[in-house]
């Protein structure tokens, strides 16, 4: 219920506020809308199957909008200074001699940065309609991971590398099912931005830089 009121019914209110000021929603919505299957990244039309309550509810979400409002999905999304995947594998990698990290969800890991990015320049170009933000490449959760220690070691972030086993996801279960891939195509979001998307580890490592310099 709580997920509901969150996801769908607030996106709702919203919807009701700009059709009476004339203005725009801007929705962020998840891969959790999709149940993994695909095999191809998922595109923007692709059919929803959510595995979830956070993914139906998600979803629900998405039909609030109109024709005219931007919904942009996206997953796998850190930040420097927030709570997310890469700062809590840091963490761990400190205390720890050895880390388990799920290697059968494939996806997409996005810096919210160059989502932010998108976001405004879907509305600077007055967009409207479905489009997805992910940066380019594929990884598994035991791949980024793997990737977090080397680029947190080469900056100091880490006085060592752990161990890094790849386990699977029956090995970690969590309360909301994951899509085993998730990967979504942004070929069209860059194209009407008229840009490239960057490599996730490129982006991974100016997160890093950025989390260094916040000490």
């Amino acid at each position: 219920a709580l997920a509901r009121a969150i996801n769908s019914d607030a996106v709702a209110t919203m919807v009701e506020a700009m059709a009476e000021t004339g203005g725009k929603v801007v929705h962020v919505s998840t891969d959790f809308v999709f149940d993994g299957t695909s095999a191809r990244a998922y595109q923007p039309a692709d059919t929803r199957n959510p595995l979830s309550a956070y993914g139906r509810t998600k979803a629900e979400g998405e039909d609030q909008l109109r024709k005219t409002d931007v919904l942009v999905r996206t997953a796998w999304v850190y930040e420097a200074g927030g709570a997310n995947f890469v700062r809590t594998m840091i963490r761990l990698m400190k205390e720890r001699d050895e880390l388990g990290v799920v290697a059968d969800q494939i996806g997409s890991p996005t810096w919210a940065t160059g989502l932010a990015r998108t976001i405004w320049g879907l509305v600077e170009k007055r967009a409207e309609g479905t489009f997805h933000h992910s940066d380019a490449g594929v990884a598994s959760w035991y791949d980024f991971a793997v990737a977090i220690a080397e680029e947190a070691h080469s900056l100091g972030l880490l006085a060592r590398v752990p161990r890094i086993v790849p386990i699977a996801t029956a090995d970690y279960p969590t309360p909301a099912r994951r899509p085993s891939f998730s990967v979504l195509d942004v070929s069209a979001t860059r194209a009407a931005l008229g840009d490239e998307a960057v490599h996730w580890r490129t982006n991974l490592r100016t997160m890093l830089e950025e989390e260094k310099a916040l000490g």
